[in-house]
């Protein structure tokens, strides 16, 4: 029959996981630390097993001498010829040690260092063993409550399952199973604090449920949860004949309601994760149908989406928690706005360039470089300058446009005019404009400003204030008569 030291020593490797070295070896030191406290020393001291861990028993290593001068260290001749026959000055002795001659206090110190030692280890040993486990699901029982936070069996240690960190969907019952992410393990206990409102929670259950998350062919790229009512997961593909929502459903949804009944019936939309910033929001806004999104200022990450009357409210959400939780996916502040309230928004230049854009002809140009043959050495020096948009463009004057862009010259801008002309039809915006001088006879120069005439040599067109020709550099000068007929010569 096994004795009660090979017994507790089998208990400390089988059920604590702690290894058979290290339980040796503290007991080993726990004995040593009790040899040094009777003798003063260890360095002679040696700590056997018997087979089986039957029993463990001290050795002192002593050298044969003729005449004593350390008995802790040394035997004398004769003494040694008792216990070894041939024994010669010189040699060392292993010489076991009687239980009997360490007094009570040094076995009290060996058994209470043993213990300390090996609970530290059990402790070290559990910690590094769930510590490794963070962030993995793990099964256990309820076990029993304590102001709202429940204590789960895990085998080998107990978990704890705080309030904040339960599903209010969920309720519990002793005995009964639970499935939770390990959220936290710290080394006081240890403690094994678990959650099942995680977003980590949601991701290893879809780990579980859709092979393609698994085995990384489908990539989560962010989830955001309100637990116990919406969760938002975005999801891409690294297979172009792979469809990320789709595996995740999985075939007439069996996937995503296998995942919603683990999480109690709680909402889940899977959308796809998209570059584009807009197609991005658009998917996020997810169960609404937007209609159209545009970027309000790119660097505080502000857009706004513009859906139907009647979608409106499922865009937003019950107490704003759709989008509230799209704006935490897309790490963007987004408002959502029906077309009428868009249009009736008090917009600058770039707001109203993405409304003509939306509600306007899909084709219309919109930016200089967009023209039919412009000079593409002309739009680069122009949106190097910040005016890149043909609005911009018309809201500024020669000089300006000049100074704006020193490289080029007054050719080159009323080039760019005439393309204009030709191609775009230009609405004034009432606002801000500058009254038209009255007409009179005594200024005939600013009745014509605007008006556009021939050069007589090549037939390009030229304005007044032009003093040569840009095509043909004829020298140009004008005249007005009396009846107001403006007249060109070279």
């Amino acid at each position: 029959m096994a004795s009660d030291m090979a017994e507790a020593i089998r208990q400390l490797i089988y059920e604590k996981g702690i290894s058979e070295d290290l339980v040796l070896k503290t007991i080993e030191d726990a004995l040593l630390a009790a040899y040094k406290k009777r003798f003063g020393t260890s360095e002679n001291a040696v700590v056997r097993f018997l087979e089986g861990y039957e029993g463990v028993e001290i050795l002192a290593k002593k050298t044969i001498v003729e005449e004593l001068d350390d008995p802790v260290l040394e035997i004398e001749l004769d003494e040694a010829k008792k216990l070894a026959e041939d024994a010669e000055p010189g040699d060392i002795l292993e010489i076991p040690m009687d239980p009997h001659e360490f007094d009570l206090h040094e076995v009290m110190l060996a058994k209470q260092t043993t213990r300390q030692n090996l609970r530290e280890i059990s402790r070290d040993t559990l910690y590094a063993e769930y510590h490794a486990k963070l962030g993995e699901i793990i099964i256990g029982y309820y076990q029993r409550e304590k102001n709202g936070n429940i204590f789960v069996d895990l085998g080998k240690m107990e978990g704890f399952f705080p309030k904040k960190y339960q599903s209010p969907r969920e309720s519990y019952q002793p005995g009964e199973r639970i499935k939770a992410l390990i959220a936290e393990v710290s080394k006081a206990g240890p403690q094994i604090v678990l959650s099942r409102t995680h977003p980590e929670f949601v991701q290893k259950i879809l780990e579980l449920e859709v092979p393609e998350v698994y085995d990384r062919t489908v990539e989560v790229f962010k989830i955001v949860r309100e637990p116990g009512y919406r969760t938002k997961i975005a999801v891409f593909s690294h297979r172009d004949d792979v469809d990320p929502v789709g595996a995740c459903v999985g075939l007439k949804g069996i996937r995503i309601q296998n995942i919603i009944r683990e999480l109690e019936g709680e909402k889940i939309d899977v959308l796809k994760y998209e570059v584009d910033p807009r197609r991005f929001i658009k998917n996020a806004l997810s169960p609404a149908d937007v209609r159209e999104v545009y970027i309000l200022d790119e660097a505080k990450k502000s857009a706004l989406a513009v859906v139907d009357e009647s979608q409106l409210s499922v865009a937003i959400g019950k107490q704003g928690l759709n989008v509230r939780l799209a704006n935490r996916l897309c790490d963007w502040s987004i408002d959502v706005k029906t077309d009428e309230q868009f249009r009736e928004m008090d917009l600058g230049s770039e707001a109203r360039r993405a409304a003509s854009s939306l509600f306007g002809d899909e084709d219309e140009i919109l930016r200089l470089d967009e023209l039919p043959g412009v000079d593409a050495r002309v739009a680069a020096a122009f949106a190097e300058a910040g005016i890149e948009y043909i609005e911009d463009f018309m809201a500024r004057g020669d000089e300006e446009l000049l100074a704006a862009a020193p490289g080029l010259t007054a050719a080159d801008i009323e080039a760019i005019r005439s393309i204009i002309e030709e191609n775009v039809e230009v609405i004034e915006d009432d606002q801000g404009e500058e009254p038209e001088p009255e007409e009179s006879s005594e200024q005939p120069s600013e009745a014509h400003e605007d008006e556009v005439y021939e050069c007589p040599d090549c037939s390009a067109r030229v304005t007044p204030e032009m003093t040569q020709c840009p095509q043909c550099g004829v020298a140009l000068s004008f005249e007005y008569e009396e009846d107001g007929d403006e007249q060109q010569e070279t």
